[in-house]
């Protein structure tokens, strides 16, 4: 749908899907006057439910300079908006977000403080430059949007003849362990004549598992992530790998 005024043209582009009985709405608004910048691609997550939540995009081509203008609100109390917490791409909040989801892009954040559990929100991030302006607005619950930050200190170490025992701690940044507890899968890989073999095990509860029956003198990679215990939400990114030799059977 796009209209003419003084010379300005206005193009509106309205998707609605329906997902289980819910609507999800996707508004993308270019107002130009000349080259407006691309429409903010965004992604939210809640990295510790249910009081972290950041939303991110990729920073703009610098020329014209683009500026962002986030706010959110709840679905059925759409008049009564709340700016985000914007956060620059290169400082040191924006590099301890980035850190915990890396990326090869620029990107900006910004955070989401105190949402309500079980209810519908719209998050609305529009770029700014002297081209014009582009809007991304779409809808989330925060329950479908929890992801740990991935389990770090993971540890291997030997456990009888072909066992290993592995461990490691929960995100520092998931805040309430004794509330909403985590529960854990573990992925180990090898190469077997050149060929990947991989296997993923869990869900655990704990915070270390033995494996047993590994090949003596092979070397395997170990990951870990993490995921709220009542399945909320998607999996962790994959911690840091870990490479270890099962040791051979000394006669």
């Amino acid at each position: 749908m796009a209209a003419m005024v003084d010379s300005v043209c206005v193009t509106v582009t309205l998707l609605l899907c329906v997902l289980g009985g819910q609507a999800l709405d996707l508004l993308r608004v270019t107002a130009t006057s000349g080259n407006p910048p691309s429409t903010p691609t965004v992604h939210c997550w809640c990295a510790s439910y249910p009081n972290v939540t950041f939303c991110s995009w990729p920073e703009a081509s610098r020329s014209p300079p683009t500026h962002y203008v986030a706010s959110y609100s709840e679905r059925h109390r759409q008049l009564v908006t709340k700016p985000c917490q914007l956060i620059q791409p290169g400082s040191a909040s924006s590099d301890l977000i980035s850190a915990s989801s890396p990326s090869s892009e620029r990107l900006w954040h910004c955070h989401l403080p105190n949402l309500k559990l079980l209810t519908d929100y719209i998050i609305n991030v529009t770029a700014v430059s002297s081209g014009g302006s582009s809007s991304h607005l779409s809808s989330f619950m925060l329950e479908d949007i929890v992801k740990p930050n991935p389990p770090v200190d993971v540890r291997v170490s030997p456990h009888e003849t072909r066992n290993v025992l592995v461990e490691w701690s929960h995100p520092p940044t998931w805040t309430n362990l004794d509330v909403f507890p985590l529960k854990y899968q573990i992925l180990y890989r090898w190469e077997n004549r050149g060929t990947p073999k991989s296997v993923n095990l869990g869900p655990f509860e704990s915070t270390r598992v033995e494996l047993k029956g590994l090949t003596a003198g092979r070397t395997y990679l170990f990951q870990v992530c993490a995921k709220e215990l009542l399945g909320l939400g998607e999996c962790s990114g994959w911690s840091s790998p870990v490479k270890y030799t099962i040791p051979r059977a000394k006669w």
